[in-house]
């Protein structure tokens, strides 16, 4: 489990998978300059906090692997923040299919002799 910490006052427990994908979809924001809300459960209760780009947030990691990134996921949170103007963690989506692998490049030789 890593932590969110808000401003040195708000501690929440957050699976590290679930940390990360917090954390690019609100760098993301503060790179665009936006201010928002966050809502997130706290001790069992619903914690709202008011984000700006220079809100005092840390990112703070259990493991020192970083998680697999699902897009689908961060678009969702992105997207409904977007539309309600709070940023909340929402179920995991089904991460889309991985592209198809190509295969090396060269030559396929045949068995068969060649037609002139």
């Amino acid at each position: 489990m890593g932590l969110f910490i808000y401003d040195t006052r708000l501690e929440v427990d957050l699976d590290d998978r679930v940390l990360a994908h917090l954390q690019i979809v609100i760098v993301d924001k503060f790179r665009r300059n936006e201010k928002f809300a966050m809502s997130l459960l706290h001790a069992g209760r619903s914690v709202t906090i008011w984000m700006t780009a220079q809100s005092r947030v840390q990112f703070v990691y259990s493991g020192n692997r970083h998680p697999a990134i699902n897009p689908a996921w961060l678009g969702t949170m992105s997207e409904r923040a977007g539309m309600s103007g709070v940023l909340r963690i929402v179920p995991e989506p089904p991460a889309p299919p991985a592209p198809a692998r190509a295969h090396p490049a060269g030559r396929v030789r045949s068995r068969e002799p060649a037609l002139r």
